[in-house]
């Protein structure tokens, strides 16, 4: 990895950790839709050390596989497209209606628990699901071994539960049942 590539990843990594989780470790507090005045946040971050640019920014936002981050229509604020566990953050997503399946990413830990309670959103303001399972065991993956729950949305759906469709294709949801959850055979 050379050390733009390097820059991109920390810079993408810290910005994640201001926009979703803790906005106060560079001095600010996120708006209700979860935005942040560019200009504000490149002066507050490079008071901590960090040497952001515009130019960097943009840069992080388009090359970002997982296309975490928004700029706003005039260019001048930046939020994450969830994954906020920063309470009261409002994207403004319409419900929508899911596929007939959606997928979970998890490890092998963490099966007993939604054995017992589901998915539950602890700390972030939505459940997260993928459309396919290549996406799910990328994101299982990042603790261990992963481990693929299909969840049959467009059944949870008929009963109640909204859905919603983040700017970067992660469906969001309140919380996944039980009884809506199918585990693979191995576990």
């Amino acid at each position: 990895m050379n050390s733009s590539s390097k820059s991109i990843t920390s810079t993408s990594k810290f910005l994640s950790l201001v926009l979703r989780h803790q906005p106060d470790v560079v001095g600010m507090k996120l708006d209700p839709e979860g935005w942040l005045p560019i200009d504000e946040l490149i002066e507050n971050a490079n008071r901590q050390g960090k040497q952001w640019t515009l130019s960097l920014l943009h840069e992080v936002v388009a090359s970002c596989e997982k296309k975490r981050f928004t700029l706003s229509e005039d260019g001048l604020k930046i939020r994450a497209n969830q994954g906020h566990s920063v309470p009261n953050v409002e994207l403004n997503l319409e419900p929508i209606a899911p596929p007939e399946v959606l997928y979970h990413g998890t490890v092998f830990a963490f099966l007993d628990s939604i054995r017992e309670q589901g998915l539950l959103k602890r700390s972030r303001n939505h459940v997260h699901l993928s459309a396919d399972i290549e996406t799910a065991m990328k994101v299982g993956a990042r603790r261990g071994k992963p481990v693929i729950l299909t969840i049959h949305s467009d059944a949870m759906h008929e009963s109640g539960h909204v859905f919603y469709l983040s700017a970067n294709g992660v469906w969001l949801t309140d919380t996944v049942p039980v009884s809506f959850i199918d585990f693979p055979e191995q576990t």
